[in-house]
């Protein structure tokens, strides 16, 4: 069993930007390494090993700052990788990406040339399987290039012809005392031809310069002074900690019936679980459940927040804890802990996953008060202190004091964490994370995933970056983010570029378009055209998108001075009509099934970092495409999506959509056709197209690769 005990922070290593100069190839490599030569002993002097390697290799990507915590990726993701390398003078050099997967294969990818005149080399790869992966930069003198460029002058210059047509014979008897038997003869002939001094030096110069030497070389290339880099390391997780579709629903509201006398029947995981098929049919992945615990009666909420409550008032699932247990235990209303796992079950066989919510706060009525007041902070007049988030005034939960008896509750969080484990659960999306010690999310989920790695942990911090980020980097497999409050183009330009370029290789953004607690202005005014549009750009910018359960109602009507729901459903049971509305037309389901189809047809969209901004030259229109080159699609066959969306929930808006074209991997000037997926018209586009598009419509667009 895993200890209980919060690890002690692990001592740093001095960080070493690369050592040694002749590093030997990586098992399984393509490609012998050819003359390189030995490593050196110690330097001269005081013995000093300088830090830089022979040819030096710095800002290695990607890695966290400070190497604390791993990298981060999920199954099937396409990682970026770069670093900066040179040596002097004007030498030529390659770089190599060496990638060690977790059943120890490792396999050589050529690094290109980045930037110009950065020095920058840089590479993509797929990772494909789960648990933690290896990688690291060989950086070596490429013999044959420098001889190439110098002999492609001389040569037809007539200046050092058969010196410089010798040190090319000789770099490719080089690669031939490493080659094959077929690839050695070719490689042979070719420097006996470049040293017969009867033929013509052009002759002589296109033996050693033929397509066979150069493919061979190529694939093997003549290395000399080769330099490694550290070892970094990236933990691959799971597909769904970085894809999918999330629904929120109170499962005491579906099912709900009101009775004559002014109280409600609860609805019970039985009558929700009939609300799944509805679902499952929008194409969602992972079903959220607010907290299915007891609730306490002691300063228990009535509609709207109001500080009293009725007889008949449920209380909001977030203040947890009563006579009928705590954080363990399911609320006797919506049935036994039997009838949440035949609700589990349920999802499972629609193809959806269950995420229950952990929200470490209890009730005055919770156990944990009677059992444990240690646990919680004591004011000096002898009261226990409620939560508060001014100007937001929580009477019915007390916080948790995680320092009075740190070993007592860090074993109580572990074990009521395992326990629904124990009963299937693999999600927990955590309530208000940041306002508990970062230490104690770090110590927690590195026990749970040591475990069960299949465990994921979405963080609900709407709070500062540095915060936000520092839970990701600690463990957090998913985020909540500032998505719902950005909402003009340069808000969104800004903020999307900045989660799939800036925070990707630790943080995973899930773009709820709204929750119980987030009803933005925007939403609140810009009627069923604002819905649309959020919808569109959350589902297609995002590999992950969430919503709560009335959004494709568009519930937008708010509490007076809030940016809640008015009649909100933390406090009271809500009846919806889903199945009416959605004949009526009233309902966006359909567009949602839509959306989320599209998602699971074209896997460009299950990436995160392949977002890229296009332009319109009109503000109110957003665009954007995500592509997935061939080598990396299913079949073979390229993926391009290209999103147009009009932000203006009130005005028709046109605009001249000016597309580069390189992000979806073809060239400038060309013609191409896009099928438009949500109308299913098709169209010839090129560089620069004319939009027209009613408020809150979008255009999702297919690029047909030939």
């Amino acid at each position: 069993m895993a200890t209980t005990t919060p690890p002690q922070q692990p001592n740093v290593p001095r960080l070493s930007l690369n050592r040694g100069a002749a590093a030997a190839p990586a098992a399984g490599a393509s490609g012998p390494s050819t003359g390189a030569p030995s490593a050196p002993g110690a330097f001269p002097g005081s013995g000093y090993t300088p830090v830089y390697g022979r040819i030096p290799i710095m800002d290695l990507r990607p890695q966290l700052p400070d190497r604390l915590f791993p990298t981060k990726a999920y199954a099937g993701e396409v990682v970026p990788f770069s670093c900066v390398a040179f040596r002097e003078g004007h030498d030529k050099i390659g770089v190599d990406l060496v990638l060690t997967a977790p059943d120890g294969g490792s396999r050589r990818i050529r690094m290109r040339p980045g930037r110009p005149g950065l020095d920058e080399w840089v590479a993509v790869a797929q990772l494909p399987d789960e648990g933690a992966w290896t990688w690291c930069v060989e950086a070596y003198g490429d013999d044959f290039a420098t001889w190439r460029h110098n002999a492609e002058i001389k040569v037809p210059a007539g200046i050092d012809v058969d010196l410089m047509l010798e040190e090319g014979a000789r770099v490719v008897d080089r690669a031939a005392n490493a080659a094959g038997d077929d690839d050695r003869l070719v490689l042979a002939s070719a420097a006996s031809v470049a040293r017969n001094a009867g033929l013509e030096p052009r002759e002589r110069l296109h033996a050693l310069l033929s397509a066979e030497v150069r493919d061979h070389i190529a694939a093997a290339p003549v290395r000399s002074l080769v330099t490694r880099s550290d070892d970094r390391t990236i933990r691959v997780e799971r597909q769904r900690a970085g894809y999918g579709a999330w629904y929120e629903l109170f499962p005491r509201s579906e099912g709900a019936v009101p009775n004559a006398d002014g109280s409600w029947t609860s609805g019970t995981f039985a009558t929700a679980a009939e609300r799944l098929d509805g679902v499952a049919a929008m194409g969602f992945d992972v079903v959220y459940l607010p907290p299915i615990h007891p609730i306490g009666v002691t300063n228990r909420k009535g509609p709207n927040n109001t500080l009293t409550a009725g007889p008949n008032d449920p209380g909001s699932p977030w203040a947890i804890g009563g006579e009928a247990g705590g954080h363990k235990d399911v609320h006797p209303d919506l049935g036994t802990i039997d009838d949440f796992v035949r609700f589990r079950e349920r999802a499972e066989s629609l193809g959806m996953e269950v995420a229950l919510d952990l929200a470490l706060q209890a009730s005055p009525d919770h156990p944990w008060v009677a059992n444990h007041p240690e646990w919680f902070t004591t004011l000096a007049d002898g009261s226990i202190a409620y939560a508060e988030n001014p100007p937001k005034k929580y009477q019915d939960i007390y916080p948790v004091n995680f320092d009075n008896d740190r070993d007592g509750f860090y074993t109580e969080v572990l074990e009521t964490v395992r326990h629904w484990i124990g009963h299937g659960v693999k999600i927990f999306r955590v309530d208000n994370p940041h306002t508990k010690p970062l230490q104690f999310w770090e110590w927690l989920i590195h026990e749970i995933n040591s475990e069960h790695p299949e465990v994921l942990f979405l963080s609900e911090a709407f709070t500062r970056p540095a915060v936000m980020q520092s839970l990701a980097k600690a463990g957090f497999q998913q985020s909540y983010s500032y998505f719902t409050w950005r909402n003009t183009r340069a808000e969104l330009e800004e903020f999307l570029t900045s989660v799939s370029k800036d925070t990707s290789d630790f943080m995973r953004p899930n773009l709820f378009v709204n929750t119980p607690d987030i009803l933005t202005e925007y939403l609140q005014h810009g009627g069923r055209p604002a819905y649309e549009a959020r919808a569109v750009i959350a589902s297609m910018a995002g590999p992950s998108w969430g919503m709560y359960a009335g959004f494709e109602l568009v519930e937008n009507v708010a509490r007076p001075g809030s940016e809640e729901n008015i009649d909100n459903e933390k406090y009271e049971y809500k009846q919806r009509d889903w199945a009416g509305e959605e004949r009526a037309g009233r309902s966006l389901a359909p567009l949602i099934s839509q959306l989320n189809r599209i998602r699971r047809s074209n896997p460009a969209l299950h990436q995160l970092r392949n977002f890229e901004v296009q332009s319109a030259d009109n503000p109110h229109l957003l665009a954007f495409s995500k592509h997935l080159a061939s080598e990396h699609a299913p079949h073979g066959v390229a993926n391009s999506i290209i999103v147009v969306v009009n932000l203006d929930p009130f005005t028709t808006q046109e605009s001249t959509l000016r597309l580069d074209v390189t992000k979806f991997g073809m060239q400038p000037g060309g013609a191409f056709q896009v099928h438009e997926l949500l109308t299913g018209a098709i169209w010839d586009w090129q560089d620069a197209n004319y939009v027209r598009l009613a408020p809150g419509q979008a255009h999702v667009l297919h690029v047909r690769h030939h």
